[in-house]
């Protein structure tokens, strides 16, 4: 939502092997969508109908039409050559890559301690509570093969979707790899996030899912290799 500032810097980071973007409009009063069809024109246009990044990421998981989806911000935070690691996760072997701030190579410039401090207390739990060993939880940077959006489609509308699906992926007894990415200060605009209000809504959503047994495979692994980008283009990632 307004993004049209950072489009050109976020579009131009993606690996030109990639086989479709599809950019979710959250009812933006700029020129966000015109923008982004002039940078990329086989671009589709999701319009939003509901609220929320997990309402947002759950309508662009339903237009995808690639064997990957790859999960990215469109603030400038994210880089988009980093999809290759993710991509190479899931073609050695991984149902679900999520990007991690707090591993060896990765890192962030935008967390706060406030919510660096509550982001570990909050891993710590689901890593308890579902036999995990996330490093981060709250992180948007991730992604999947789409034969498992059934068990990973968020049903919830805010900031806690990524929790949310990292807790169903372990559920599911998906091979979860843990992949080093380093986030950026967003470029242009305000984020939406509240750190005391999503926290409350994340730690309510780690209760709500809990409950039956996490099988082994479920659990993570630091990091996997990456292919070479002509592999990793044959896969097609949306």
């Amino acid at each position: 939502m307004n993004e049209a500032e950072n489009l050109p810097h976020v579009f131009a980071t993606l690996p030109r092997w990639v086989h479709e973007v599809v950019l979710v409009d959250g009812n933006s009063t700029d020129d966000t969508v015109e923008v982004a069809r002039m940078l990329r024109p086989s671009l589709r246009v999701v319009r939003q109908r509901g609220t929320g990044k997990g309402d947002a990421l759950a309508e662009g998981f339903a237009a995808c039409t690639g064997d990957i989806i790859v999960m990215i911000d469109a603030d400038g935070s994210t880089d988009g050559r980093e999809i290759v690691r993710f991509v190479g996760a899931l073609v050695a072997g991984a149902d679900y890559a999520k990007g991690s701030r707090f591993l060896n190579g990765g890192g962030s410039d935008d967390i706060t301690p406030s919510r660096r401090l509550g982001n570990y207390v909050l891993s710590t739990l689901v890593n308890r509570m579902y036999g995990t060993r996330y490093t981060d939880l709250c992180y948007g940077y991730n992604a999947f093969w789409a034969r498992h959006l059934d068990a990973l489609t968020p049903d919830c509308a805010g900031f806690e979707v990524e929790t949310l699906m990292n807790i169903r992926a372990a559920k599911a007894g998906l091979r979860v790899h843990e992949i080093p990415s380093h986030e950026r200060n967003r470029i242009h605009g305000s984020s939406n996030l509240r750190a005391v209000r999503d926290g409350w809504r994340v730690l309510k959503t780690i209760l709500r899912e809990r409950g039956g047994r996490v099988p082994v495979s479920a659990r993570s692994a630091a990091t996997a290799p990456s292919p070479a980008p002509s592999q990793a283009a044959d896969q097609g990632a949306a």
